[in-house]
């Protein structure tokens, strides 16, 4: 390791030390106010111009607590610089996404003990045999024949759980036991469950794909050599499922299929979800992550909108949605088929309608937020912490108004309509989202099904098992993390990992941009100092959200990752963008130079982290010199 390692990291935090220096003066305890002309036109803001006044210094009074406030509005420069952040996002999010082709037919082995032979041109001396993996698990017996009659057992071809839409070989490299010579006319797969197997491919000894055209087979295994201009030189994520795509890929098939989930410890819609993308692109790398990646880049028009409303600032709502898209923890997860992505993206809509609601806004965005809420939870249970969060900013709020003439009328209608959007509608979101399991298990179709004891028993089933599941899981893994670890860019999680020959490798992981994981943590941190010592109601409605979706999980035993900080870097990119607003209001002396700089360099450490956070293949000495910041960094 070189000195550049350790300076790297040094500098970075230097930065940020030095960013978050500048916000000092807004914690003073005696501050004069000195009214200015404003940094934004009205235009930018979306505001009525104010009437100028005398200028004149008066001394900082705290008022009530409240969370109404002037909001800013959209504008058409807003619209423009959304739209320039969200094409630059796309282009880099969705080029090298993944494989548009993959083996789409099928051989169905539909019992046990099903087999089907190719017979070769001649005797052949086999090097390996590469195959792709379809849906079911278990394994195939190979065996070979010089003539047919007398076989020779090889080995297992494995379709384990773990193994499913991938390319794998035979010899496996870390089979125990592998055949010291394949040689035969004829060969022999035997299914020891119902499976599917998509592609075959035959090598020899000089790593040369034998022709399929020349083989000799029933019909019935002609799927297993009609796409072989598919079969890739090595399997790689770019060709196949990787982590928790095994699981969620697979149940969104399963669910198009009308198949019977194998995971279900979690709600289905965020399988649902993914299901779209494979029925577009069909059941491909670039299919099963598609919708991730879309719903990772309709973040940036919500986040910026939700920027804008808050600080009525277009320069800092374009400065905090960029640092959120090329966060390296948005960018990574978003482009993994995993249900993460619309937990995030579902607490973000319901945050920012209850910001509307309580912001001076109408009961209809108060029942938006319960509408997001109900979709929300119905993907990943982590929203129902996002919940919480927003019943405590609810209560706040009514409490902030207990003195307003009316307040017991509004307050009970208001706890009366919360029943219904909070409570009754993302139940009934959540108990519809099980249809899918219904049909799979044979209970009809239609309406009628949702009132039948047994769709009832079977939702209510699952969350019993979701519940002891979660609370029982006892496990290890070489990536995990605790939450003191999020909190500084500690562990993170690593996705995929191969080296080369030739001194290159292709790894990629999910952690946050370590520059906006220290600034982000200070930013929450001085966020919570303002809404005790200011009543600050922009700077407590931030942090109550970002408590919401950390404090669970300090309390949580179970095996965690990195990525469950993914939901808490919202509330952190807020939290930078209302530290700038308020440098804003403060008048201080060149605000704004700090956070262009924070931009910039966050922009820069995305572009140099680029190759661990797509796998593209780079030089050892580059990752390891530039890359891996602390030890603890597994690139």
């Amino acid at each position: 390791m070189s000195y550049l390692t350790y300076l790297l990291p040094l500098a970075a935090a230097a930065f940020v030390i030095w960013c978050a220096w500048q916000w000092l003066p807004l914690f003073a305890e005696e501050r004069l106010e000195e009214p200015a002309e404003p940094e934004t036109s009205p235009e930018e803001t979306g505001l009525e111009a104010p009437e100028k006044k005398k200028r004149k210094k008066k001394r900082v009074k705290k008022p009530p607590f409240s969370f109404s406030c002037e909001c800013g509005r959209l504008t058409r420069k807003d619209v423009l610089a959304a739209l320039v952040i969200c094409v630059a996002y796309g282009v880099t999010a969705f080029t090298g996404l993944g494989d548009r082709s993959a083996p789409q037919s099928w051989c169905e082995f539909t019992e046990r003990g099903r087999y089907v032979i190719v017979e070769l041109p001649e005797s052949t001396v086999i090097g390996n045999i590469r195959y792709y993996t379809g849906l079911h698990t278990g394994s195939y017996s190979l065996a070979v024949s010089e003539d047919g009659e007398t076989w020779t057992e090889l080995g297992e071809m494995e379709q384990g759980y773990a193994d499913l839409f991938k390319w794998l070989d035979f010899p496996a490299e870390d089979m125990e036991d592998p055949p010291e010579r394949i040689e035969g006319k004829y060969l022999r797969i035997t299914a020891s469950a119902t499976l599917s197997l998509g592609e075959v491919a035959v090598y020899d000894t000089w790593g040369d794909m034998l022709d399929a055209s020349t083989f000799t087979y029933d019909a019935g295994a002609a799927p297993l050599f009609d796409e072989q201009e598919l079969v890739p030189e090595a399997a790689t994520y770019l060709n196949s499922s990787y982590f928790d795509e095994i699981y969620h890929a697979r149940t969104a098939l399963e669910h198009i299929e009308n198949v019977y989930p194998y995971e279900i410890t979690h709600p289905p819609l965020g399988k649902l979800i993914i299901g779209i993308g494979i029925r577009i692109f069909g059941m491909t790398p670039f299919g099963w992550r598609f919708m991730g990646t879309l719903f990772g880049l309709l973040m940036l028009p919500i986040l910026y909108d939700f920027i804008k409303r808050m600080s009525g600032s277009t320069r800092i709502s374009i400065c905090g949605t960029v640092i959120f898209a090329f966060d390296f923890m948005h960018f990574v997860q978003t482009r993994i088929a995993t249900i993460d992505t619309y937990a995030v993206f579902f607490i973000l809509l319901m945050y920012l309608f209850m910001w509307r609601f309580v912001s001076g806004g109408k009961w209809r965005h108060l029942a938006l937020s319960g509408l997001f809420f109900g979709l929300g939870a119905a993907s990943k249970w982590t929203c129902i912490y996002a919940g919480g969060g927003l019943a405590v900013i609810w209560l706040i709020y009514w409490i902030s108004r207990r003195r307003e003439e009316g307040f017991w009328r509004g307050f009970i209608s208001n706890c009366a309509f919360c029943l219904v959007f909070f409570v009754a509608l993302p139940a009934a979101i959540y108990y519809a989202s099980y249809y899918c399991y219904g049909t799979a298990k044979g209970l009809g179709s239609g309406l009628g099904m949702y009132f039948t004891k047994d769709y009832a028993k079977l939702v209510w089933d699952n969350q019993v098992y979701m519940w002891e599941y979660h609370s029982d899981l006892v496990s290890t893994h070489p990536y995990s993390s605790r939450w003191y670890q999020w909190l500084v860019d500690a562990r993170p999680i690593l996705y995929y990992l191969e080296y080369f020959d030739d001194g290159t490798k292709s790894a990629f992981g999910a952690f946050l941009n370590p520059v906006f994981c220290w600034g982000g943590l200070f930013a929450v941190i001085g966020c919570g100092v303002l809404a005790v010592k200011d009543k600050d109601g922009r700077a407590a409605f931030i942090v109550i959200g970002y408590l919401a979706q950390f404090l669970p999980w300090v309390l949580v035993t179970r095996l965690t990752f990195a990525y469950h900080y993914f939901p808490s870097e919202v509330f952190m990119a807020l939290a930078l963008c209302h530290m700038w607003r308020r440098c804003r209001d403060e008048g201080l002396y060149r605000w704004e130079r700090p956070m262009y700089a924070f931009t910039g360099l966050s922009v820069l450490l995305f572009t140099a982290f680029y190759p661990v956070l797509t796998g593209v293949r780079t030089a050892r000495w580059y990752t390891t010199y530039f890359n891996k910041w602390f030890p603890s960094w597994p690139f």
